[in-house]
């Protein structure tokens, strides 16, 4: 994490820059705000900056954002009132540390602040084969894609190369193509010189001299327009790039990484992503299974989620009880990642008991999750679904798909909830399913010798 101090460097504030250092934490100086963003804006990168709570922190952040640079603020000070303490939060800042410092609060401040600690958590062999791939491609200079759903891990998979590359002192940026607006994406990427357009009051580093000697991660690469596709192009053939309203090039030395949700081939055919750019980016393609894939790997991220929340938020850590397991494997997890990251952290909040408990995992919707299906129904259930399968010849995907739906509920019991996770599909989609059945006519089995409909 590179940590940019701003104020005296005095006191305290000298033992807390060295109990920073001492997390791994890259530091450097400055004495004022203005100069803080102009060491942002020449390209000095920053993952947290540090600051004096007497400085003007809220004149600070208004303009670094100006500027399009957005890096956050903790606060700092010596027998500060709280006062003073809420006054720099109101301000922007996102915590408050008083001086002198301890270094346990530092060190989980700046995790909590940064998100830096997202280390790779593998144990289910779909994601164990994409690693080995990761393994072997990190340590050399080959422009890597990552592909995999919303939520499944790109950008820690590209942290993880990065660590693992020759190039993991150097700085690791990553560049959301889909956050920034198109008329703003340029400037970002290749930097500005003074006046090249209105509010450029002064020369801008870009993404890619900041990234010089390290790696640069493009997030959503599918969202970028066609005409900076062929600079971003140029830029990696030559490696070199071209500020705008610069007047010769710039060379750089760095390793692209780019990621993407989307299938950029099917996006070739459409005329919407070059193909040359295409070629460029994909020497290797890591693909991330998403999670429903990789069920191996869920429980040892709750454990790892549990673990990080309970500390972060002051509780004891507890183990999750055996039927919130059978539930969180059962579960799709259509956010991914994602989605059962902060599931888990509701959980932590949430279980009042001695352990984490199923009714405390709860979706997005504030539903908890559904139970597993039984083991032996579901079993039963599936191979009836492929016996009856192999009669469906002749038959229209509609005929087939109420076939199918009306057999498994059957061998269910009845229980729409099992249903809908034997189908892979969701119990809103399977009830407004029976329901145009039973307008047409249909006969829906009902829940049966005591199940519940779910």
């Amino acid at each position: 994490m590179r940590l940019l101090v701003v104020g005296k460097l005095n006191g305290q504030l000298s033992v807390a820059v060295k109990m920073a250092m001492n997390t791994g934490a890259k530091v450097s100086h400055v004495e004022t705000a203005e100069a803080a963003t102009h060491a942002l804006r020449a390209g000095q990168g920053a993952d947290l900056l540090m600051v004096e709570y007497t400085l003007d922190i809220a004149g600070l952040i208004a303009a670094n954002e100006s500027e399009r640079i957005r890096v956050p603020v903790v606060a700092c000070g010596v027998d500060a009132d709280p006062m003073r303490a809420a006054a720099a939060i109101k301000a922007g800042a996102k915590e408050f540390i008083p001086l002198p410092p301890d270094a346990e609060l530092i060190a989980a401040v700046l995790a909590a602040v940064t998100d830096d600690n997202r280390p790779m958590i593998v144990r289910d062999p779909a994601m164990e084969n994409v690693l080995r791939l990761a393994d072997q491609v990190a340590p050399s200079e080959a422009s890597i894609l990552i592909t995999g759903e919303s939520g499944s891990g790109k950008e820690v998979m590209a942290r993880y190369v990065h660590a693992k590359s020759r190039r993991a002192k150097a700085p690791f940026i990553s560049v959301n193509c889909a956050a920034i607006p198109e008329n703003l994406l340029e400037s970002e990427l290749f930097g500005h010189e003074k006046g090249a357009f209105t509010g450029a009051v002064a020369r801008r580093v870009g993404k890619f001299e900041e990234a010089n000697g390290g790696t640069l991660l493009l997030d959503e690469i599918s969202e970028m327009d066609a005409r900076l596709q062929a600079k971003l192009l140029r830029a990696i053939q030559e490696r070199e790039i071209d500020r705008v309203g610069g007047s010769k090039p710039v060379k750089v030395d760095i390793r692209i990484l780019a990621t993407s949700n989307r299938d950029l081939t099917q996006a070739v055919k459409d005329g919407t992503f070059r193909e040359d750019l295409l070629y460029r980016l994909n020497v290797v393609n890591l693909r991330l299974p998403p999670l429903r894939e990789r069920p191996g790997d869920v429980i040892t991220l709750c454990e790892h989620f549990v673990k990080k929340y309970s500390a972060a938020n002051g509780l004891p850590e507890k183990p999750i009880s055996a039927e919130a397991k059978r539930r969180l494997i059962a579960h799709r997890w259509p956010g991914n990642v994602r989605e059962l990251e902060n599931a888990m952290h509701r959980a932590v909040l949430l279980s009042p008991g001695a352990e984490i408990e199923e009714f405390a995992i709860r979706l997005p919707d504030g539903q908890p999750l559904a139970p597993a299906p039984d083991v032996a129904v579901a079993r039963g259930a599936q191979m009836a679904a492929d016996a009856v399968s192999r009669t469906f010849v002749g038959s229209t995907v509609a005929e087939v798909e109420q076939q199918l739906i009306i057999d498994t509920l059957e061998h269910c019991l009845g229980n729409r909830t099992h249903a809908a996770n034997i189908l892979g599909i969701s119990i809103r989609t399977l009830r407004n399913k029976l329901k145009e059945y039973s307008d047409a006519g249909v006969s829906v089995p009902p829940p049966q010798g005591g199940v519940a409909a779910a």
